[in-house]
């Protein structure tokens, strides 16, 4: 869930200019609070990852504290958040608040020797780190950062202490054209004991199963969710335990 101005907002290939509030098959409004609950009594998902966009561009102009600590206190969500948190300081108020994990993304850190001190001073399970890409590039603030291919950035985390990553394409979020599956299993092969989750494009329900099937731990998907094509049923089919 894209968060913008309070509401839900429908991420489209990156372009945050153009985002409108949802318009979801799941919920007749882009109130994230009825929304989450759609994700939770409709489709039976209880972690939610959330963008909040504001804090990401670095505007101030909506807070979505409140929100946030209401869906993972209230609602009892599982909550993934990238808030564009910058020191070790902020991830740790957030894990106070009732965040279930801290998303660094990329795109927002601005000192490559955070890579280091994060996994150092937070617990590692309750991290993870968004390498957030347009083009086949590194998205960052930090020079040194962007400058890094994403195996790179893999091997850099990898050897820093990272367990989860995220495999972000914002080139492809919200698209529906599917994900790309190039880097994933490059990286699934040469990392095999870091979980990976990717998001950007995920089309339907089959491909949750091949992307399983090629050790993809998890995905992030909004799109194919408020179009009514991915379902219940086929969440149910993508999570189960092989017989």
């Amino acid at each position: 869930m894209d968060l913008m101005g309070g509401q839900a907002v429908h991420a489209i290939k990156g372009e945050r200019e153009n985002y409108q509030p949802v318009r979801s098959a799941l919920c007749a409004t882009s109130d994230p609070l009825e929304l989450a609950r759609a994700f939770r009594d409709k489709l039976g998902l209880n972690e939610i990852y959330i963008a909040d966009l504001g804090a990401i561009q670095g505007s101030d102009e909506i807070c979505h504290r409140e929100l946030i600590r209401a869906l993972a206190r209230r609602e009892k969500m599982n909550v993934l958040l990238d808030a564009g948190v910058a020191d070790v300081e902020n991830a740790h108020a957030w894990l106070e608040l009732g965040v279930s994990r801290i998303v660094i993304g990329s795109e927002t850190l601005r000192d490559l020797k955070l890579l280091q001190e994060f996994p150092a001073r937070v617990d590692r399970n309750r991290l993870s780190f968004s390498i957030d890409l347009r083009g086949g590039k590194t998205l960052s603030r930090c020079p040194d950062l962007a400058a890094m291919p994403p195996m790179r950035i893999l091997q850099y985390l990898s050897s820093s202490g990272w367990q989860e990553v995220i495999l972000l394409n914002l080139s492809r979020v919200g698209s529906g054209e599917g994900a790309d599956r190039t880097l994933p299993v490059d990286a699934r092969a040469r990392f095999p004991d870091m979980s990976l989750l990717i998001g950007g494009g995920i089309a339907g329900p089959e491909e949750l199963i091949e992307l399983k099937s090629l050790g993809i731990a998890g995905v992030l998907t909004a799109t194919a969710l408020h179009r009514g094509t991915i379902m219940a049923q086929h969440l149910s089919a993508a999570t189960e335990s092989p017989a």
